[in-house]
């Protein structure tokens, strides 16, 4: 059994990082409204199954309302914008935006709300990954050639990190009520639901006898391997680290990505993107880390509890 969070959140950024071209090969069939509804209808699916088979039938359904409401914010919300931003841009600067922004943006937080320490070294951080986001931007506005709609969606992959950044900051408070499946379950049904309400308009327009059948085993491994079991890792990962740690997780979200986006559809970087990716993620580096150090006890041997 895997016991350590750190291994936990390490496979889950691996099956997110696969996700993401994952997602924009589905994207490429069907509107994106679509493709969002079927990997998490399939999702909602498995995880319902694996409640029904797995879960603590003792539990009282009543907080699991909590996790449904937060599977607005994380579940519809982000993914909404995520297939939205994949239909007008490549994969590769959501899997550089979402993951490396999403950190920046849950350290701000809380270094506003002062739940965690502004130290001159850390407001640099966010200085730096702000600066590398426009940069990213500015490049992305550039590319009127190969992608003219690029700038528009990786504006929806940076909402989508915002909606990440909050899911992030509020799943312990869910968790301290509800276990992982079901918290999991619950956030996935609400938000599926709701992305079906927002497909109905599409599904009548999509040509679903001549879809490949290489689509529906991108919607299979989406919905039950970078979905279902993804986020429930993440829910067990959060739940044990704290936002802060797992947000660090997140960087290893780009290589991956970047990797299956070179070679499996193509994709690359302008001169000014990679550029702006690399300052924004030197940045995210030094905000988020330097937060993590800064609240470690120098005494040997003890803990921190930053949730």
């Amino acid at each position: 059994m895997l016991r350590s969070p750190y291994l936990l959140l390490s496979i889950t950024m691996v099956l997110w990082g696969t996700a993401f071209s994952s997602s924009k090969a589905v994207v490429g069939q069907v509107p994106p409204t679509v493709a969002a509804v079927l990997r998490f209808g399939g999702a909602a699916l498995a995880l319902l199954v694996a409640l029904a088979v797995f879960g603590d039938r003792r539990a009282s359904s009543r907080t699991g309302w909590r996790a449904a409401a937060a599977g607005i914010l994380g579940v519809f919300a982000y993914n909404g914008f995520f297939f939205w931003g994949l239909s007008l841009a490549p994969s590769l600067d959501a899997g550089i935006l979402i993951p490396v922004m999403s950190p920046v943006l849950t350290s701000l937080f809380l270094v506003l709300t002062r739940r965690e320490r502004a130290s001159a070294v850390r407001l640099a951080g966010l200085a730096l990954g702000l600066t590398g986001a426009v940069i990213f931007f500015f490049g992305a506005g550039g590319d009127v050639g190969g992608h003219p709609s690029r700038l528009a969606g990786d504006a929806m992959f940076l909402l989508s990190a915002a909606c990440w950044a909050a899911y992030t900051l509020i799943a312990p408070r869910v968790l301290a009520a509800v276990d992982p499946l079901r918290a999991t379950t619950f956030a996935t049904c609400a938000g599926a639901v709701l992305l079906g309400v927002l497909a109905v308009p599409d599904l009548s327009g999509v040509a679903w006898s001549e879809l490949p059948p290489s689509i529906w085993l991108h919607v299979a491994y989406l919905a039950v391997g970078g979905s279902a079991v993804a986020n429930l890792l993440y829910y067990r990962g959060v739940g044990a680290v704290g936002p802060a740690s797992a947000s660090l997780m997140m960087f290893a979200v780009p290589v991956v990505n970047a990797v299956c986006g070179f070679v499996f559809l193509g994709e690359s970087l302008g001169v000014v993107q990679a550029v702006g990716a690399l300052v924004l993620l030197a940045g995210a580096v030094l905000a988020a880390l330097h937060g993590r150090l800064a609240r470690r006890p120098v005494a040997v041997g003890s803990t921190v509890d930053d949730r």
